[in-house]
């Protein structure tokens, strides 16, 4: 007889632990729509797990009252591979930083993503290293002064989602920390997809790199700054919301509605597309080069997963070859006697 699963709330999901954030840190706001959407999942919580690296954001697990790992330098994606591999009845998230994740952590995010192993990535992106005091990241934008960059910036900034969509994840998406209403139902898609959902969070660290998103986040400039994506709908922002985006031949231009164009000619967004492109077109519209950013799903589509095919695979082998030996394996093949 199936046993019936607690009923839980989001209370049930803070540890005891003190949080060490920053007072105003955007790191709260995460981590208070976390509990807040998990318990809507009816996930229990002795199978979820949460892993880290290194970084303010990598505090997280420590914060759920759930398993967790505080592991290596950017390589949470590594061990959550792992993890899922042997263990593919967990849900697990990899929680982690545009420095954690982007630089030292880059390659295992990348191979992560390409994948499309069953597990969800949240990137807290604040454009700054924060835990060791405020020099430049792999997302701060050209020119940034910072303690390790005191004559500006030299290096190209990196693009989460383009990133992400350039792996051809299947499903990519981005929110902000205080729009927490459109972050809870953007971290819940994410758990309900099958396959490596990608999430990147505009986080504001209030103490080395206050007001980075203020564009974003401002309520008199945001709704001319932000496009919030929906499937199937025109690309249309502004506060009266009579501007839209629409292409140009290949180029996206911002054109105002009602002055002959109407929402036909504007683009339709499709996250369920195959093909990435548009997806990666909106993931490189900047608020610098006059475009608003988008947020919301923009990409989320049905792909083969590879936790699932890696232990099918182990299930072919053995009904093939029967049950494999280690002892067995380490006697077999040349050897050598070094004398």
């Amino acid at each position: 007889m199936a046993t019936e699963l607690p009923v839980l709330k989001p209370a049930d999901f803070a540890s005891d632990q003190d949080i060490r954030w920053c007072p105003g840190c955007g790191d709260y706001s995460i981590l208070a729509q976390m509990k807040k959407m998990l318990p809507t999942l009816g996930f229990p919580r002795e199978k979820i797990c949460f892993i880290s690296g290194i970084g303010c954001s990598s505090r997280f697990p420590y914060y759920m009252e759930t398993y967790g790992i505080h592991s290596i330098h950017g390589r949470a994606p590594a061990f959550a591979t792992g993890l899922k591999n042997v263990r593919p009845d967990l849900m697990i998230w990899v929680i982690t930083g545009d420095g954690d994740g982007l630089s030292i952590g880059g390659n295992h995010l990348m191979h992560a993503i390409r994948r499309n192993l069953d597990i969800n990535i949240v990137m807290f992106n604040n454009r700054i290293y924060g835990l060791t005091k405020g020099q430049y990241s792999p997302t701060s934008p050209l020119g940034k002064v910072t303690k390790s960059t005191p004559m500006g910036a030299i290096d190209n900034p990196l693009h989460p989602l383009s990133i992400a969509i350039g792996c051809e994840g299947s499903f990519v998406a981005r929110s902000i920390d205080v729009n927490i209403k459109h972050l809870g139902a953007t971290l819940k898609r994410a758990a309900e997809h099958k396959g490596t959902s990608f999430v990147e969070v505009y986080q504001n660290c209030n103490v080395f790199n206050d007001g980075a998103w203020d564009y974003a986040t401002d309520r008199q400039s945001k709704a001319d700054n932000v496009l919030e994506l929906e499937h199937g709908k025109p690309l249309i922002f502004g506060k009266n919301r009579d501007r839209g985006i629409r292409l140009n031949g290949m180029n996206p231009e911002v054109v105002e509605l009602g002055k002959g164009i109407s929402e036909d000619d504007l683009l339709f967004h499709d996250e369920k597309a195959d093909e990435p492109s548009l997806a990666y077109l909106l993931s490189r519209l900047r608020n610098e080069d006059g475009f608003p950013e988008p947020i919301g799903v923009f990409r989320a589509i049905d792909k083969p997963k590879y936790d699932e095919q890696l232990n099918q695979q182990i299930e072919y082998a053995k009904e093939t070859k029967g049950d494999g030996s280690l002892d067995k394996l380490f006697h077999s093949g040349d050897t050598w006697t070094v004398s």
